[in-house]
């Protein structure tokens, strides 16, 4: 498992669902999970490990415990009408941030990794994080949110961070 750093066409295609819950997706969550500890994320996403299906991995690891939440195929079914901001940055574009704005409360649907359908309410910086992992199931980063000229002059950052690495 390797992590690929962006900017990297992959971060602009889509996941395919996860059809069947088989020993690949099972080792694929379990990628996920020593990833999201072993960078101390909050959040990972298959595609930062170059596979492209619809799995992410959550843990804010709020008060030093872990609560680890992994998501197979999630899907937004509500959004709230708040809004929140959050400073958000990636372990694929390293040693850059951005403000972003995104609904404050989401309501998630998403299959467990031994195959339950599960709902979740999260708000706060929670709905932020799963917001953030889904973008890029779909094809997006936090970067795509910010005008041209903001998110060239961060891609330029990340290239010469990379660089002293």
């Amino acid at each position: 498992m390797k992590l690929i750093y962006g900017p990297d066409a992959i971060f602009k295609k889509s996941s395919i669902p996860v059809e069947t819950i088989d020993d690949d997706v099972l080792d694929l969550c379990g990628q996920l999970e020593d990833l999201l500890y072993r960078e101390n994320a909050v959040g990972v996403a298959a595609p930062m490990i170059g596979v492209l299906k619809q799995v992410i991995a959550v843990d804010l690891q709020e008060g030093g415990k872990n609560n680890l939440l992994v998501m197979i195929n999630p899907v937004i079914e509500h959004r709230g009408n708040g809004i929140q901001i959050y400073e958000e940055a990636s372990i694929c574009f390293p040693g850059i941030s951005a403000e972003i704005e995104r609904p404050k409360e989401i309501e998630v649907a998403y299959l467990t990794p031994d195959g339950v359908q599960e709902k979740i309410q999260a708000d706060g910086f929670l709905a932020t994080v799963i917001q953030h992992e889904m973008d890029y199931l779909m094809g997006k980063t936090f970067l795509d949110y910010l005008s041209p000229m903001k998110r060239k002059m961060l891609l330029k950052k990340v290239k010469k961070y990379k660089q002293q690495i």
